[in-house]
């Protein structure tokens, strides 16, 4: 069953109406409705995207948040054959809201690395709704390790709305963790590309986000910290988050403007969570063109061509 947002109310309404008519249709109990039907679902789609094409960013905030919002899993079945996970950081334990393994994107081998929100209650606790402990990103810089051994490119997939928090992570070196995943990133020989798929909040994100492309989908955000989370400090009142969303900056278009990203990965019409099977084709698309732009440049060039990237933030405002 369908989930709306309380912005897509008049679509919601419109689309009801819509399944009414089909199931009197359907039990014979009305004339012909076919073209009523058809005002209506021309109706439904036009609202949509018309929503769509003005959001704010406090409510792309909300549809990168979507509980029908495809994850990391999601993209993984859709893009990746042959997937072979593999688990623990060999220090201390498994994390399983990063999930990684080696497999074949479009027939080349690969490395692939994501941040997993679980899709039902049961998952979400599982995958600690995709926030990393320590252990998690010292597991993504174990499989980095072995990527740039054997010459495989990596791809990243982030959502997450940042590293856990908990005292036990703090113990275990949160910090220390996410700088030596994103150390190990700039000092890849090997291509690598991320893809922002819903949330991209703080260290969480930047931990698999350093990377030679950076891509985001229309409507996911990245941030140093969520909207709630800045207005709390800010103006000390959490209330106030469609504010601070608005001038963080935190969309894909402000992102792409400013630099921070390399591209903008196009969602159907209503967001991914409509047409996840579309989503992930764009993004494979996307990911394929930016492993083919990188492909021919030697480690060297590689490390160069990140480390350039990353310094030229905000010296061009």
């Amino acid at each position: 069953m369908r989930s709306y947002l309380d912005f897509e109310k008049p679509v919601a309404e419109l689309e009801a109406k819509v399944e009414e008519l089909k199931a009197l249709g359907e039990k014979g109990d009305a004339v012909s409705i076919t073209d009523d039907i058809a005002r209506l679902e021309a109706k439904a789609a036009g609202a949509l995207k018309d929503l769509y094409a003005a959001l704010t960013p406090w409510q792309k905030t909300l549809v990168a948040r979507h509980p029908q919002r495809p994850h990391f899993l999601d993209y993984c079945g859709g893009l990746i054959t042959e997937f072979t996970p593999l688990a623990g950081d060999r220090k201390f334990a498994e994390d399983e809201a990063v999930v990684g393994g080696f497999g074949r994107f479009r027939g080349q081998p690969v490395c692939v690395i994501g941040q997993e929100k679980g899709s039902t209650t049961e998952t979400r606790i599982r995958h600690n709704f995709g926030m990393a402990r320590p252990e998690g990103y010292r597991k993504a810089v174990r499989l980095m390790e072995l990527a740039d051994r054997f010459g495989l490119p990596v791809i990243a997939f982030v959502d997450t709305a940042g590293a856990y928090p908990g005292i036990e992570a703090e113990e275990r070196g949160q910090a220390e963790a996410i700088a030596r995943s994103t150390e190990m990133q700039l000092s890849l020989g090997v291509p690598n590309v991320s893809v922002v798929i819903g949330e991209g909040g703080s260290g969480g994100a930047i931990a698999i986000a350093t990377a030679n492309k950076v891509l985001m989908l229309e409507h996911a955000i990245y941030s140093v910290i969520s909207p709630e989370g800045a207005a709390s400090i800010l103006w000390r009142d959490p209330s106030r988050a469609q504010d601070a969303a608005t001038n963080m900056k935190i969309t894909a278009q402000d992102l792409l403007r400013l630099g921070v990203i390399d591209g903008i990965i196009a969602e159907p019409t209503g967001g991914a969570h409509r047409s996840p099977e579309a989503a992930i084709q764009a993004a494979g698309e996307a990911i394929e063109s930016a492993l083919t732009e990188l492909g021919n440049m030697g480690p060297s060039e590689l490390r160069d061509h990140r480390a350039a990237k990353f310094l030229a933030i905000g010296r061009q405002l």
